[in-house]
């Protein structure tokens, strides 16, 4: 419990705009002992890597016990902390939100990503605030990353969704979230409305194209993620060297590969 309350305590503390928590997500064990070793300060799991991996699409189509054998299996394997992605909350309802936020607790993480999807934003406010009773009865203060997914749906026009985004989290924080992730976006003028309007930390999903990290919390973002490119692109290594094989007979496309016994070694540690 100790552990888990500083581990809390030290992951709020790293959303900051001056030095925006940069987030390389992992899916396995392997991934989530590499992005340690690299430096970062915490690990984040990515929900889409996490199901590929798994043998399930991504998109609450995961089992909550498998997702959570997962958390457990990198939260045990890493000595920072551990925020999970559980995507809508894997339940049908509050209940099963707070069922789920349990075990992750449970699983050693003190943060998770909670996405609305399609959702009714009412009903989700309803789904975080089980969330963080969840969280406050097992006396632990759970970064809740409320995933808003309007710019991500594509929901309106740029005027009309920077209003419902706004509003959806202003909704979330009185239901409890401790930050808000809004995927979809990377114009600097937008995060900047964004980092605004929003009175808790800003996370923003990234990948080519979008603008660094430094230049993200100049304008106000407070945690920067890769979300499921890490993932896509280990998948795309595994396609490039399979056709190369198959169609050239030829091994180039491994000449970057991690040595063997640098990552054996890694998960000897």
């Amino acid at each position: 419990m100790t552990n888990s309350l500083d581990l809390a305590r030290r992951f709020a503390d790293l959303h900051t705009p001056a030095a925006p928590l940069a987030l390389a997500n992992a899916w396995d064990v392997a991934s989530a002992r590499l992005v340690e070793a690299a430096g970062a300060p915490a690990v984040a799991t990515t929900s889409a890597g996490v199901a590929w991996s798994l043998g399930a699409p991504d998109g609450d189509a995961l089992a909550r016990d498998r997702a959570l054998d997962l958390v457990a299996r990198v939260a045990a394997a890493v000595s920072v902390p551990v925020t999970a992605d559980i995507e809508g909350g894997f339940g049908a309802d509050p209940a099963g939100v707070a069922q789920t936020v349990t075990g992750v607790l449970a699983a050693g993480a003190v943060g998770v990503n909670i996405e609305d999807g399609s959702r009714d934003p009412a009903d989700h406010a309803e789904r975080l605030a089980a969330a963080r009773a969840a969280a406050d009865a097992a006396g632990i203060p759970l970064y809740i990353n409320a995933r808003v997914d309007t710019y991500l749906r594509g929901l309106g026009d740029e005027h009309t969704r920077l209003d419902e985004t706004l509003s959806r989290a202003a909704a979330y924080l009185r239901a409890g979230a401790s930050g808000i992730f809004v995927p979809g976006v990377t114009d600097p003028a937008t995060v900047a409305a964004l980092a605004k309007g929003i009175d808790a930390p800003l996370n923003i999903l990234v990948g080519p194209g979008a603008p660094g990290v430094t230049e993200l919390g100049a304008l106000g973002a407070a945690r920067v993620s890769l979300g499921s490119w890490v993932a896509e692109a280990a998948y795309a290594v595994v396609r490039r060297a399979t056709e190369e094989l198959l169609s050239r007979g030829t091994y180039g496309t491994l000449a970057d590969s991690l040595a063997y016994g640098e990552l054996n070694g890694l998960l000897k540690g």
